[in-house]
């Protein structure tokens, strides 16, 4: 027989009680669930009556009243009577006049003109043989010829080209005589030709040739040509270059 005696009456038994600090941490996760809840509604639903700050404020389409001020029955408007000032005028100061210095010196300094400003384009004149460019023509041919290019010799073409002045006592101005560059591709690609007459003659600065843009204002000067009698010089080759 066994000598020991176990009581299990003796042992404590496990109590279920719940503490303040558990009450506490319950209340706080439903204060937390309240406030997601509530926070929720108000991203869903923004106009809501739940939302203190909705958009636009609350009821944004009240308009304020106003109220007119009303005046007394018995009020009455008071005009003040408007004083007219006299302005007296303050008497005019005569300024003594003013000797004028005359210099017997005369000035060194004369001043000089301004230049006009240069046109975009300027030429050279030379006087060559016309078979070089008719070669059939033996030296029954006259007549003016060449070519434009810009500042790094590329030919410009679509140019105007006016020829003016008088040949063998005809006049050339009325109307004027113009053509394009382009047209006489045997003088260059921007090239261009004006015939004259069969039989050369000779004329001093009676003829002048100018280059023109397409509203007719000048891109150069009005170029004096001379005509020559001698086979060797019936073409007057005139060749337009822009300036740099």
């Amino acid at each position: 027989m066994s000598n020991y005696n176990y009581d299990y009456e003796d042992t404590p038994k496990p109590k279920n009680k719940i503490d303040i600090w558990d009450m506490l941490s319950i209340l706080v996760l439903l204060i937390t669930g309240c406030l997601g809840v509530y926070f929720l509604i108000v991203y869903l639903y923004p106009t809501s009556k739940l939302n203190p700050y909705p958009p636009g404020g609350r009821n944004p389409t009240a308009t304020a009243t106003i109220t007119p001020i009303q005046l007394d029955a018995t009020w009455t408007p008071t005009l003040t009577p408007v004083v007219t000032e006299t302005v007296t005028l303050l008497p005019t100061l005569t300024l003594a006049p003013s000797p004028t210095l005359l210099s017997l010196i005369t000035p060194s300094v004369t001043p000089t003109a301004t230049k006009a400003p240069k046109r975009p384009f300027s030429a050279t004149v030379t006087y060559i043989d016309s078979t070089i460019i008719h070669a059939d023509s033996a030296c029954n041919w006259q007549g003016v010829g060449g070519t434009v290019v810009d500042a790094n010799n590329a030919d410009i073409t679509g140019i105007v080209i006016r020829l003016g002045g008088s040949y063998n006592g005809k006049t050339k101005n009325e109307p004027p005589t113009v053509t394009v560059t382009g047209t006489a591709p045997a003088y260059g690609k921007s090239g261009y030709e004006f015939f004259l007459g069969t039989v050369p003659i000779l004329s001093k600065g009676e003829l002048t040739v100018q280059i023109l843009d397409q509203a007719g204002l000048p891109l150069s000067d009005a170029i004096t040509i001379d005509t020559y009698n001698d086979c060797g010089k019936n073409l007057a080759l005139v060749r337009f270059k822009k300036n740099p």
